[in-house]
C-alpha cells in the first residue's frame, strides 16, 4: 500500500489532509461523524491574543459555484482555547497548526510569543489578509514590503515553525511568497478566500461582504502553488476549492506538500475521510509507493 505519511516542519503526519482554518470549528463538533485524528493535522479557527465577537448576520452565503462567508474572524482567544480546547487534541494525540491573527503588527507578536512549544504543535499560521488597522485597513498580506516586516517581526517571536497564509488579492504572488520566505516564513498556505458580495435582489440591499471559497477557486489556487511552489524551497500547502480525491491531486501535482479542505465539508461532512481513502487507492492504483513522488512533478 502507497504511504499518504510526510514530513512537515519537522513532525511526521500521517497523511497530508487537514481542514482549513475555521471550517470545523474547535475540532469537537465534528466528533459525532469522524474524529479529527483522521487528518494528519488540525488547523484551529483564527485565534487573537483576546476573544473577538465577528460580524452580525448574515454570516454564510451561498452561491452557485461556492460560499461566502463574513464570520468575522470570531474566536475564544487564544487562552481559553489552550485552557478549554486543546487537552481534547493532547487526548486525541492529534496535531495542530494554529492559524492566528491580528490587527496591528504588536498585534500578531504577542499572539505568536503567548503560544507555547508543544509537540502536537506542527507550526503557526499566520493569516496575512487581516486589515491593518494603522494603515487604514489595508490588508496587511498585499504588499511585499508589509509581509516582509510582519513575517520577520513574527520570527522573532517564537521558535515555532511560521506559515505565511497569503491572500490571493495581489498582482504577484510569488513576489509575495518570495518576500514571506524572505522574512523568515517556514511554510505558505496557497491561497485564503477572494473578497466577494452578494446582492439580495427581492430587498435591494447588500446583506453580506466577505470571502469566496469553494470550486470556483481552485485553478486560481493551482495557479498560486505551482508559481509560489517553484519561487520558494519552502513547503506549500494548498487551499481553495479542494472537493474530491481528482482535485486533491491536481494541488501536490503542482506542488503543494499538504492540502486543507473547507467548503466541501459544508457540502459532505464525510468528504475528508473520502478523499483520504481516495488518496491510498490512488497510490496503489497507480503502483506509487509514496505521495511525496507526485509532489511538484508538473514542474518538470
Amino acid at each position: 500500500m502507497g504511504s499518504l505519511a510526510v514530513e512537515l516542519f519537522g513532525k511526521r503526519l500521517k497523511n497530508p489532509v487537514m481542514n482549513a482554518s475555521g471550517t470545523l470549528g474547535y475540532g469537537v463538533e465534528i466528533e459525532p461523524l469522524w474524529g479529527v485524528e483522521t487528518m494528519g493535522a488540525y488547523v484551529t479557527k483564527g485565534l487573537s491574543i483576546k476573544p473577538h465577537h465577528g460580524n452580525p448576520t448574515p454570516r454564510v452565503w451561498e452561491e452557485r459555484y461556492g460560499m461566502i462567508n463574513s464570520i468575522g474572524l470570531q474566536n475564544v482567544g487564544i487562552e481559553r482555547f489552550f485552557s478549554h480546547y486543546f487537552p481534547f487534541f493532547e487526548e486525541k494525540k492529534c496535531p495542530i497548526i494554529v492559524n492566528f491573527f491580528g490587527f496591528s503588527e504588536e498585534e500578531y507578536v504577542s499572539c505568536a510569543a503567548g503560544i507555547r512549544p508543544h509537540d502536537l504543535i506542527v507550526a503557526l499560521e499566520m493569516n496575512l489578509s487581516c486589515p491593518n488597522i494603522k494603515k487604514g485597513g489595508i490588508s496587511f498580506g498585499k504588499e511585499a514590503s508589509a509581509v516582509h516586516a510582519i513575517v520577520r517581526s513574527v520570527r522573532e517571536a517564537t521558535r515555532i515553525p511560521l506559515i505565511a497564509k497569503l491572500t490571493p488579492e495581489v498582482k504577484n504572488i510569488a513576489e509575495i511568497a518570495r518576500a514571506a520566505y524572505e522574512g523568515g516564513a517556514d511554510g505558505l498556505t496557497l491561497i485564503n478566500t477572494m473578497p466577494a458580495a452578494v446582492v439580495d435582489i427581492g430587498r435591494r440591499k447588500v446583506p453580506l461582504k466577505g470571502g469566496l471559497s469553494g470550486p470556483i477557486l481552485k485553478p486560481v489556487a493551482v495557479r498560486a502553488v505551482h508559481e509560489c511552489s517553484k519561487e520558494v524551497p519552502i513547503p506549500v500547502i494548498g487551499a481553495g476549492g479542494i472537493m474530491d480525491t481528482q482535485d486533491a491531486l491536481a494541488f501536490f501535482m503542482a506542488g503543494a506538500r499538504a492540502i486543507q479542505i473547507g467548503t466541501a465539508t459544508f457540502v459532505d461532512p464525510f468528504t475528508m475521510p473520502k478523499i483520504i481513502a481516495g488518496l491510498e487507492s490512488w497510490l496503489d492504483d497507480n503502483g506509487c509507493a509514496d505521495i511525496s513522488a507526485i509532489v511538484g512533478i508538473t514542474h518538470e
